[in-house]
């Protein structure tokens, strides 16, 4: 069964054409280490919550949205594999995001129900 990574990120709204230029550039170096598909979404209908909320999750600020990404890969050892690569590679150093990165949130997840 496949392996997906989830991610929250607060973008700025006057970054958007940045960000999507930003993740288009970087899903080949994904899809040639095996991932299988990415989505990309921009926050549309983004309540606020009585408790909790994807907004408080990445304290959202006055002027950015919310984008929900998630990445497919065929297993975790593919995905760790990826992603061990690319910490390695020294041309990633000092690249500049076009979001907050101390404000994402991601996590790793195994699949238990695809219908």
């Amino acid at each position: 069964m496949a392996y997906v990574d989830g991610f929250l990120i607060p973008v700025e709204n006057s970054r958007k054409d940045e960000y999507h230029a930003h993740e288009e550039k970087w899903w080949p170096s994904f899809r040639d280490k095996g991932a299988k598909a990415m989505t990309v979404c921009w926050g549309d209908d983004v309540p606020e919550g009585k408790q909790t909320d994807f907004r408080r999750a990445v304290d959202l600020k006055e002027g950015e949205s919310v984008v929900f990404c998630w990445m497919v890969w065929p297993d975790k050892a593919t995905r760790d594999k990826a992603y061990a690569a690319m910490m390695a590679d020294t041309s990633m150093e000092g690249m500049e995001m076009p979001f907050d990165g101390k404000r994402m949130i991601w996590g790793g997840f195994q699949p238990i129900l695809e219908v």
